[in-house]
């Protein structure tokens, strides 16, 4: 396994940024305050920041690795790639690492003690309290070169290949990546487009599927895919979409990979993004 990270943050583009923070703090708990024209949106486990910009768009994702040993053999692995002056972000400490895939797309790295010393949004007491656990997971992207872009995530960035999408022609549809042992902390979906697809928050089981789900339902937040359980990852699984667009997913019991896993090879149709029934199809 290469050195494990987590996906710790997505700052997202918005031309409401406003709006989004709010239906971020409401339909998923968390607090939310205003810096420098970033909202900063957090419970335990979860963080979304939001700010000016084109919808359907990420400013970047940030994943943290655990220790200083880890941090040092990633450092090694990406020391010969071009990389992201992070200078406009202001939230990111200085110690970390920004590079940029092959669909312009922005992915930090940095060491989690260095996050925790640069960023402290404290959780004030909100019915988020009432809410089980959900912590940032993974999230998707659409892209037009999706073996090119695996190809970047896997050898430059070190994240592991879980399972593949194939056509018919053998032509790569979709493809899941891990940077730990849980399935896939990116996927990347061939698409006709080149956007944001969505993120996901997960929870311990399915009962705390379910109580999410009603919340959602007290909130009259449409479920618009789901409950389903995917094929690649097996876990259980409803997504909502924000005011951008976005689909924004509650996951659960997600398959744990141990390093000898071989990689899974998937059909492209409907059953493999949704073995118990319809599918939101990329392509």
């Amino acid at each position: 396994m290469n050195p494990p990270r987590h996906l710790k943050r997505l700052h997202l583009q918005s031309p409401q940024a406003s709006s989004l923070a709010h239906f971020y703090q409401q339909t998923f708990g968390m607090t939310c305050q205003e810096m420098n024209g970033t909202w900063c949106c957090s419970q335990d486990g979860r963080e979304v920041f939001i700010s000016k910009g084109q919808a359907g768009q990420i400013h970047y994702a940030l994943f943290a690795i655990e220790n200083a040993a880890d941090w040092n053999l990633f450092k090694a692995h990406v020391r010969n790639l071009p990389q992201i002056n992070l200078q406009t972000f202001p939230e990111l400490p200085q110690t970390a690492l920004g590079f940029q895939d092959p669909d312009q797309n922005c992915m930090v790295f940095a060491l989690s003690s260095d996050l925790a010393q640069h960023f402290s949004n404290s959780s004030l007491s909100s019915k988020a309290d009432l809410l089980p656990p959900a912590e940032s997971q993974h999230f998707a992207l659409r892209t037009q070169q999706v073996e090119i872009m695996e190809r970047f995530y896997t050898n430059d960035l070190g994240f592991t290949l879980s399972d593949v999408v194939r056509d018919d022609n053998g032509a790569t549809k979709a493809c899941f990546v891990r940077g730990n042992e849980m399935h896939h902390t990116l996927a990347l979906f061939g698409a006709p487009v080149t956007c944001f697809d969505h993120q996901s928050f997960e929870t311990p089981h399915w009962n705390a599927l379910k109580d999410w789900a009603d919340h959602m339902g007290r909130l009259r937040i449409e479920i618009v895919w789901g409950v389903g359980r995917h094929g690649p990852g097996n876990d259980v699984f409803f997504m909502v979409r924000d005011p951008d667009g976005n689909l924004a997913e509650i996951s659960s019991e997600i398959e744990i990979c141990s390093e000898s896993r071989p990689v899974g090879q998937w059909k492209h149709e409907e059953r493999t993004l949704n073995l118990w029934g319809k599918a939101i199809m990329r392509s």
